[in-house]
């Protein structure tokens, strides 16, 4: 049986685009139908496309990815699955962004070591960075709560403060001494946020 070369990319959403990692493997020689793209998040390994792609590698078969954080997030996931693939299934590995990560050189107990060594360190990086990201994220998004509950402003659209002279104006259309349209010019008032902040009213 022939050895099989396969690639596998991910993107965290369906939002994103997966044409970067694609044509990289492309490029490397690989069939499209050898191409397997998963669009969930790296936090663990229970991907369709993965699970799939896993189950039909074979000894001496090469799995290609794109860089290490295609892979997965965490760090200590990401090592045991690049054990469990190199040491149990005996597939080979290369990550194309590293060429130091190529599990098919230098297969001598030095050889492994430094893979092995390599491996961790880039995996402990893709998980810090990670966690860096959602960190200013966090702390981006209490900030504008903070500031946004002060000023009165929060996400979204920014709230319409409701006119001083609003409730004598409702009272007139009520009373149909005016019309709608005349209600919201005095008010400057577009139609759905006079009608909104009718019904607001209406519900206190």
């Amino acid at each position: 049986m022939n050895n099989k070369t396969f690639g596998y990319g991910r993107v965290s959403s369906k939002s994103q685009n997966e044409a970067r990692q694609v044509e990289a493997f492309k490029n490397y020689g690989i069939d499209s139908r050898d191409i397997y793209i998963d669009k969930k998040s790296g936090k663990d390994f229970e991907r369709e496309q993965y699970q799939i792609l896993k189950k039909i590698l074979r000894e001496n078969d090469l799995l290609v990815i794109h860089s290490i954080d295609r892979l997965g997030r965490n760090y200590e996931m990401i090592v045991n699955e690049w054990k469990d693939i190199t040491k149990n299934i005996k597939a080979d590995i290369v990550v194309l962004d590293m060429p130091l990560l190529d599990t098919r050189q230098k297969k001598d107990l030095l050889g492994t070591f430094i893979n092995d060594l390599i491996l961790q360190l880039l995996s402990y990086v893709a998980q810090t960075e990670k966690e860096k990201i959602n960190t200013r994220q966090r702390e981006g998004i209490d900030i504008a709560l903070k500031y946004g509950t002060k000023t009165g402003n929060s996400f979204g659209r920014p709230k319409i403060t409701k006119p001083d002279n609003f409730e004598e104006v409702i009272k007139e259309w009520k009373d149909k001494k005016i019309t709608a349209r005349e209600a919201m010019k005095k008010l400057n008032l577009k139609p759905n946020t006079f009608y909104n902040m009718v019904k607001n009213e209406n519900d206190r």
